[in-house]
């Protein structure tokens, strides 16, 4: 397990000496959602492969439902319960996900696409096999997500707490960690490219330090993970023999 520091602040892009604008590091790009006049949703329980369109489900119960392989566009889904709700191969598309909640949501092979997820709280959320482009996902906890094998491709983590994070074999491409806590995340076999984890409050690694390659860290953070990466190596760093 290595723990690195955050950094000191994040980078601003004014020009430094000769003019030139220091390299800001990678950008994601953000969901532009823009929600029509929502319908509210008419109750009953979710539909495998049912076609949801603009629609407002707020404080739905949703706990043990299927909605696999189900459509939902441009929909608000606030303040919903997802325990142990199945959406595996769904695909949400232009909606937003705020305050919602849930243990053992299944989202594997899931599709998500310009979508806001805000302060959500999750617990052992699946999500292994899923693609997730221009997905934002603001404040809230993800305990133990599994986020084996999926794309992730310009997604923001914006001041959330991953803990025990799984990203095993996943690619990630413009994904942006900003004032996040990540506990204990495992990289291994992650593929990365301009992932940016300069303001990581808490960068906790379990595993797959050495996959950091296509990442960009602070200098304080690569002191402190240092150690892991020269034994990822099998570098032993030992003080000099006494004279």
């Amino acid at each position: 397990m290595t723990t690195a520091r955050g950094g000191r602040g994040r980078q601003t892009g004014k020009a430094g000496k000769g003019g030139k604008a220091r390299d800001a590091g990678p950008v994601a790009r953000l969901p532009e959602v823009r929600l029509p006049a929502l319908r509210p949703y008419g109750g009953g329980e979710l539909e495998p492969e049912e076609d949801y369109d603009g629609l407002d489900f707020s404080d739905a119960d949703f706990a043990g439902q299927s909605g696999k392989g189900a459509y939902f566009g441009d929909c608000g889904l606030y303040r919903c319960a997802l325990d142990e709700t199945l959406l595996g191969r769904a695909r949400m598309v232009d909606c937003v996900l705020d305050g919602v909640r849930g243990v053992g949501t299944d989202l594997s092979e899931a599709s998500l696409r310009g979508v806001e997820v805000r302060d959500a709280r999750f617990g052992g959320v699946q999500l292994h096999g899923a693609v997730l482009e221009r997905v934002l996902v603001k404040g809230g906890k993800i305990d133990y997500l599994n986020a084996r094998k999926a794309v992730l491709k310009d997604v923001t983590f914006d001041g959330c707490v991953l803990s025990e994070a799984d990203f095993g074999g996943a690619r990630l491409e413009r994904v942006v960690f900003r004032d996040c806590v990540l506990r204990r995340v495992d990289f291994t076999g992650t593929q990365m490219t301009d992932v940016d984890l300069r303001t990581v409050a808490e960068l906790d690694i379990a595993r797959g330090v050495e996959r950091l390659s296509g990442a960009i860290v602070t200098p304080s953070q690569l002191l402190d993970l240092a150690p892991a990466f020269a034994a990822a190596i099998g570098l032993r760093v030992e003080a000099p023999p006494a004279d």
